[in-house]
């Protein structure tokens, strides 16, 4: 799955799609996505990423309580 850095249109290859969805979880583990070479993985805070089309993660996969508020 790629996902889109919101501050440098960088588009992040995601290694870990099960905490992408686990709203514990702050950040994942991703290769960006630039180049010849292949990138060495990297932390990425969840906060700082949208879907390429410019759509904003789910809420239910950021905050373990947002229905709560």
């Amino acid at each position: 799955m790629l996902l889109q850095n919101k501050q440098t249109g960088t588009l992040i290859e995601v290694l870990d799609v099960k905490a992408l969805v686990n709203p514990a979880e702050d950040h994942i583990r991703g290769q960006i996505q630039e180049g010849q070479e292949e990138q060495e993985p990297e932390q990425f805070e969840k906060q700082n990423l949208a879907f390429p089309s410019g759509e904003e993660l789910p809420k239910c996969w950021l905050d373990a309580e947002y229905q709560l508020k």
